[in-house]
């Protein structure tokens, strides 16, 4: 079987999981890698066949989305070029994670394609959203990346195409600890803005992640490090608790951890507010925005004993058997009988 992986690489949560995926579809063929997008901060580890600035999203240093660089970034006519020359239709198989230009070239060629991954989920009415939805929201969430199957990631599975998050093999294995310190990962505000936010709490000690830093380096009870997997995870597995945007990877595996945490929307980004609905019904805490009422909020949080957490029913390749189920001609060939194939 040939198949073709479009990974959407304006953040680093579609790399990570992309990376856990890839030794699981491996067993069904050859994958071709798309990576579409210019802003994420992890390399992917895996040859790339096809590759393309795409539709990236770019970010203030307050917490928002940059619509005019987004806006400037945009080349139409590129992108209907790649549209046209995207060979789609020479696979057996098309999984798009929310990826625009793999949707286009096949609507364009009448391709068969799955929506795999987080964004489909909010294709039922089911899954959480503000109280408030976007209708442009909701109009993206629902047209950027159009398939003709789809199968969804979520914290809990709200419907009945939607399925656990794929937790990295290294968090699944890790020895839990807490060494006290509490772990920050907002990419959508600069170092400034995190300095003034937290160095008042000098009780406490942060592991901030940022965009900025290109080296490790320390201001009185915060230590910055650029964005890497491996300081990442280790941060993450021993922390006190986490700050961080309401994405869906971070999270996901803070849920799995069992790690206290308070999640934060990019402002703009309707899929993180509609996140930060779903980890509130969960019991997270959660705010709109970085403002006066952090110093609050952030100490109730602190003194709060209670944990919520969640249990997730689907391994990793429990989800990938489900897709080559539900997606291809494979039924018939799989080892294990439908549906026990979808349990841990």
């Amino acid at each position: 079987m040939k198949i073709f992986y479009a990974i959407q690489a304006t953040g680093n949560g579609h790399i990570s999981r992309a990376m856990e995926l890839l030794p699981y579809l491996q067993k069904y063929g050859t994958v071709d890698i798309f990576l579409s997008g210019a802003n994420s901060t992890l390399p992917l580890n895996a040859p790339i066949k096809y590759r393309s600035k795409g539709l990236s999203l770019f970010y203030t240093c307050d917490g928002r989305l940059d619509y005019w660089k987004i806006v400037r970034r945009v080349a139409p006519l590129r992108v209907m070029k790649e549209v046209r020359d995207l060979p789609v239709e020479k696979y057996d198989l098309v999984i798009n994670d929310f990826e625009c230009i793999t949707s286009l070239a096949c609507a364009r060629k009448k391709v068969p394609s799955v929506n795999f991954g987080h964004q489909a989920s909010f294709v039922s009415d089911k899954t959480p959203r503000p109280d408030k939805p976007s209708k442009a929201g909701e109009w993206i969430l629902q047209n950027y990346a159009r398939a003709t199957n789809y199968i969804g990631l979520h914290f809990e599975s709200y419907d009945n195409f939607i399925f656990s998050p794929v937790i990295k093999e290294e968090i699944l294995k890790a020895e839990v600890s807490n060494k006290g310190h509490i772990t920050v990962y907002l990419p959508s505000y600069c170092d400034k803005e995190l300095i003034a936010l937290l160095k008042p709490f000098k009780d406490h000690r942060f592991e901030v992640f940022s965009r900025q830093a290109v080296k490790p380096y320390t201001i009185d009870h915060m230590t910055f490090y650029p964005v890497d997997a491996k300081d990442f995870n280790r941060s993450l597995i021993s922390c006190f608790g986490i700050v961080c945007g309401a994405g869906f990877e971070t999270p996901a595996e803070a849920l799995y951890l069992k790690k206290k945490m308070i999640a934060i929307p990019i402002q703009g980004q309707y899929e993180q507010q509609c996140n930060a609905a779903a980890l509130k019904k969960i019991g997270i805490t959660t705010l709109d925005k970085l403002d006066d009422d952090f110093t609050d909020t952030f100490n109730n949080w602190v003194n709060d004993p209670l944990t919520p957490t969640v249990q997730y029913r689907y391994s990793t390749e429990a989800i990938i058997n489900i897709l080559m189920y539900r997606c291809t001609n494979l039924k018939s060939q799989l080892d294990i009988p439908y549906p026990d194939l979808i349990f841990n």
